[in-house]
């Protein structure tokens, strides 16, 4: 479960995000603060894992709530003004939402979030993550996932024994998924490290599924490997 909070001096802004965070089942609002000083007497006392946070409020800033914070939850920036986003980004925030922004802009920077965990922890078997298929939200289950496959403007995710295919580019995917535990083999391939069974020459295989391992992509693999511990 996510814990959030909503820092916006505009009430219309947290009926919009608290309503987008109620179709998503591993969200939770545990606060809404309407200026930077509430938000500090918040914080000190409720443990939040992510902020939604705008920049331009009476009396101080989102920035400069920032810049209070001794330990920061990931954040998002949600304002109606751009030309805040290059400082946004200087923050090392998860994404910056420009108002208004729609569902699937807001689905898109969510799935950025991902759990601090210490270099020796695995990652967590109930990480989430959410797409669009149709008109509805599918949850996969990160511990399920095998390998993204793009197909044109599509991406099929190969789940055990199931797939979900959807409107997205690889690209994005690739953005919005832990580097720790998935890595970009190929073109068209996205691959779940832990399940890669053996790489033999140009392909990795993954359940006895051989996946194309591209020449662009070979440093990557190569760094990889170089970072397992192996048996040699």
């Amino acid at each position: 479960m996510i814990r959030y909070a909503i820092i916006d001096d505009e009430p219309i802004a947290h009926r919009i995000i608290q309503s987008y965070g109620a179709q998503l089942t591993h969200l939770q609002c545990v606060g809404n603060s309407y200026n930077a000083l509430e938000a500090m007497s918040f914080l000190a006392k409720q443990p939040v894992d992510l902020l939604f946070l705008d920049i331009n409020m009476p009396k101080l800033s989102g920035f400069d709530l920032l810049r209070s914070l001794t330990h920061r939850p990931a954040v998002i920036i949600t304002s109606a003004h751009q030309e805040h986003a290059l400082e946004g980004y200087e923050w090392e925030i998860l994404d910056y939402l420009l108002k208004p922004f729609s569902f699937d802009r807001f689905l898109k920077a969510v799935n950025r979030y991902q759990p601090s965990v210490s270099p020796d922890q695995p990652p967590s078997s109930e990480a989430q993550y959410f797409v669009k298929v149709g008109k509805a939200f599918h949850q996969i289950p990160l511990h399920e996932l095998l390998w993204i496959e793009a197909q044109g403007n599509y991406c099929r995710y190969q789940l055990e024994g199931r797939s979900i295919k959807t409107h997205q580019k690889i690209s994005t995917v690739e953005s919005q998924l832990p580097t720790s535990s998935f890595l970009r083999v190929h073109k068209s391939f996205i691959v779940a490290t832990a399940r890669i069974e053996s790489i033999n020459g140009n392909q990795i295989f993954i359940q006895e599924q051989a996946i194309p391992l591209g020449q662009t992509y070979k440093r990557s693999v190569q760094q990889f490997l170089s970072n397992t511990k192996r048996l040699d």
